[in-house]
């Protein structure tokens, strides 16, 4: 079985619903992971999405924030979330393909603007989200699975703009890179992304702030794709669609891609 999947933070799946209906035309990616939809699921277009052949929906939302969406031209099924942190937020996802495989659709707090718990809470939230996520994938064990969405962190120094510049800015501070390498070597994760795309700069997300942000390309590699050890040898193809950074009110995101043989 080959698919393909893609990730996208999508900043309201109510407001950007034609632009998900754009990418489904477009790109067609067999499952399309979306996070910060933004809506209760009653709420969320899944009518229009369905008519574009995703008929399958594995969600959870609440109303104005966070909410994470496996929409799927495979069947799937829901297999649950976790409320990791106890924030009482809808951030997490799971959805078995029938080959087996489970998807883990995740949507990590950004962490807000000051990289100190101490000063701010979101900080310190983010950190303790990313504890438990290591914390489960190092006492449950995992394997045949894929795990994406928007991490809000981008780990290497080709993953932002200006390494050194952005030491002290929240997505890239040392403490935030050392937890997520945590999570990710809890759970013998393979960064898809980097393995088809080994060098170079690559970014998934641009601030609003900056008007050219084409131009200034002031990005970072938010938004990933990982899988287990058992099947990273899988996966290929692994891109970013720039482009949609571009798309009339886009979101801040672009969505990030990985085929897998299975």
């Amino acid at each position: 079985m080959s698919f393909t999947l893609a990730t996208w933070n999508i900043n309201s799946v109510r407001l950007r619903a034609g632009l998900v209906q754009k990418l489904m035309a477009e790109e067609a990616p067999d499952v399309l992971c979306l996070q910060e939809c933004k809506s209760p699921v009653e709420k969320m277009p899944l009518e229009a999405f369905a008519a574009a052949g995703y008929r399958h929906v594995v969600a959870r939302g609440q109303k104005g924030y966070n909410g994470v969406a496996i929409l799927s031209k495979l069947p799937i099924e829901d297999v649950g979330d976790r409320d990791f942190a106890s924030l009482g937020h809808a951030r997490h996802v799971a959805g078995r393909l029938e080959n087996g495989v489970v998807v883990h659709n995740f949507y990590v707090p950004a962490g807000g603007d000051v990289p100190d718990r101490a000063q701010n809470e979101k900080f310190g939230q983010k950190l303790d989200y990313l504890a438990e996520m290591r914390d489960w994938f190092r006492t449950e064990g995992f394997a045949k699975s894929i795990l994406v969405g928007d991490l809000n962190i981008a780990p290497r120094e080709d993953d932002v703009w200006n390494h050194k510049q952005l030491l002290k800015v929240v997505s890239h501070t040392p403490v935030e890179v050392e937890r997520l390498a945590e999570v990710q070597e809890a759970g013998g994760w393979v960064d898809i992304t980097r393995q088809d795309l080994p060098e170079g700069n690559l970014y998934s997300w641009w601030s609003y702030r900056s008007s050219d942000w084409d131009g200034a390309d002031k990005g970072r590699r938010l938004d990933h794709v990982w899988a287990t050890p058992d099947i990273a040898s899988a996966g290929h193809s692994s891109r970013i669609l720039r482009a949609a950074r571009g798309w009339e009110q886009p979101s801040d995101h672009a969505p990030v891609f990985a085929s897998f043989d299975l």
